[in-house]
């Protein structure tokens, strides 16, 4: 497996988890992409605030990488798909990329309901098979935090059916990202920090 690519922290530190050599494709084929993931990584930790002091729209932690990601030249992405057939055209409308940059695509799935991992992995998949990207990058939750949230009172916040990597990889091994080169990575209970 080409996990062994990256770095010890990242290894040490973060559940990860590939298919079809994307630490490979990503370290050699987009080189500057797989730097930048590394670096939100390497830079990322889980503030005990971010979880007592819930945000509004998106997570404080999903604010932390896009932000940082944004500030390296990723953006967030829709593409405009069509199918065309004889002479009809018919629109084929895909899912926003919350972070996108020279043909890899990286999601953030902190705490949504599990079928946005479906909808993120039919993305990836669809978007792979019209050659618009080559890799599909999922940063998700261990299902170990689950006792951190607990014992900050916060527990029915994150429960069974939200987004964690228990949910995610069975659906990966199901065959949900199809031909898409994937890395998943799962923030554990190592980054947590008490800042308050």
């Amino acid at each position: 497996m080409s996990i062994e690519l990256l770095p010890d922290f990242i290894r040490e530190n973060y559940e990860v988890h590939e298919w079809k050599h994307s630490c490979a494709i990503l370290k050699e084929d987009f080189p500057e992409e797989w730097e930048d993931i590394i670096s939100v990584l390497h830079e990322f930790r889980l503030y005990k605030s971010w979880i007592t002091n819930p945000g509004g729209r998106k997570s404080q932690i999903s604010e932390s990488i896009d932000s940082y990601l944004y500030q390296r030249g990723w953006v967030e992405k829709e593409f405009n798909t069509q199918v065309v057939v004889d002479e009809h055209t018919m629109d084929t409308p895909t899912h926003k990329v919350d972070c996108f940059k020279n043909r890899v695509a990286l999601e953030i799935e902190w705490n949504n309901k599990d079928p946005f991992y479906d909808r993120d992995l039919n993305n990836f998949r669809l978007l792979f098979d019209l050659r618009a990207i080559s890799v599909g990058v999922i940063i998700t939750r261990c299902a170990e935090l689950q006792e951190i949230f607990k014992e900050l009172g916060r527990g029915s916040s994150y429960g069974a059916s939200t987004t964690h990597m228990g949910k995610l990889l069975p659906r990966i091994e199901g065959g949900s990202g199809a031909g898409c080169p994937l890395l998943v990575i799962g923030i554990s209970k190592k980054l947590y920090v008490e800042d308050e």
